[in-house]
């Protein structure tokens, strides 16, 4: 299966300290146990440093690459790019970067950035540049932009070209596709059901590469259903928190899938695409629900378009990342057959 696989860490307010890093631990270790390619790490300004949180998982892995949520208005390029360089001398390891352009309104205004949608985009091409660029010279690097400015800024200790990062951006808005582009990044997109997603990609003159999804497959479409509501209950409080969070985001996919109809009643004919966790606020991405064979044919579509890495929510047990694994070697195997 030629499909690269990343789990999500565990965030930092959903538990106490001891049981915070036993948890990371445990995703992490047996991630890597499974075959996983990484793990994705968030970042906002209410959890744990990620930066950190990547060093405690390079110490804890041998293979696992951290990816993580890179947002401008919290260091300057040269910070990342010394990080980077700092991480692969003490662990002889590779890290991804998951470029954000946007996040919680309310938290970047809380840092004082009021930068316009589109604007955001901007800069992220300028901080990213720079990063690139720091990360392969062996010279310094001079570099004057409408929002950075370095003269002659030289990193070490220097990176090798072995250690090189990944690079991945979120987002669905067409400014987010031409960044991808400009800094070759892979684009990672929230999927909508299907058949939306297929009509809106049709005539594309870009390669959507990833895909950010939750799994959850069972022996039988009954227990998958049971199993998910008992995961993810539907609550008032829940949905009103999702209702906040639609008026404080300005990012399309969010917009997007907030205005896609919700199923979730787990019938027979029900489809295997649900946001029932995403509009009561437990996740931040739509899920796939059902048996083994009706969650992998859902998923070959998507694979068929030329999905080739999937970014997965986090998983709650070994047994969810077995599941997962076997549901994508049987949509591979379908995908391939098609």
């Amino acid at each position: 299966m030629n499909i690269e696989l990343f789990t999500t860490a565990p965030e930092s307010t959903s538990l106490e300290r001891d049981g915070y890093l036993c948890e990371l631990k445990r995703i992490a270790l047996e991630s890597e146990k499974h075959g996983y390619k990484g793990i994705l790490i968030y970042s906002n300004n209410r959890l744990a440093d990620p930066w950190m949180t990547a060093g405690f998982i390079l110490s804890e892995t041998e293979k696992l690459l951290p990816m993580i949520a890179l947002q401008p208005v919290y260091n300057h390029p040269y910070t990342v790019a010394k990080m980077i360089s700092t991480l692969a001398l003490m662990y002889n390891r590779p890290i991804a970067l998951n470029l954000i352009a946007g996040g919680f309104v309310n938290d970047l205004k809380a840092l004082g950035d009021q930068t316009e949608h589109n604007k955001r985009y901007d800069r992220l091409i300028e901080y990213t540049d720079i990063i690139q660029q720091l990360l392969k010279s062996k010279l310094g690097v001079t570099y004057e932009g409408e929002y950075y400015r370095i003269e002659n800024l030289k990193l070490e200790p220097p990176l090798p070209e072995s250690l090189q990062p990944s690079y991945y951006i979120s987002g669905s808005s067409q400014k987010a596709k031409e960044t991808a582009a400009r800094l070759c990044a892979q684009l990672i997109e929230y999927p909508e059901p299907f058949d939306a997603y297929s009509n809106s990609h049709e005539n594309k003159d870009y390669l959507v590469k990833g895909i950010r999804i939750g799994i959850l497959a069972r022996h039988t479409h009954e227990k998958a259903w049971s199993d998910a509501r008992e995961r993810f209950p539907e609550t008032r409080i829940g949905e009103l928190s999702h209702e906040l969070a639609k008026k404080t985001s300005d990012s399309e996919w969010h917009e997007k899938l907030s205005n896609q109809h919700q199923n979730g009643n787990g019938d027979a004919n029900e489809p295997v695409y649900w946001l029932g966790p995403f509009k009561h606020y437990q996740t931040f991405c739509p899920y796939l629900v059902g048996d083994f064979e009706e969650v992998a044919s859902e998923l070959s579509s998507y694979i068929k378009t030329g999905c080739v890495t999937c970014i997965l929510d986090i998983p709650v047990s070994e047994l969810e990342l077995q599941n997962t694994l076997r549901v994508f070697n049987q949509a591979h195997l379908q995908a391939v057959e098609l």
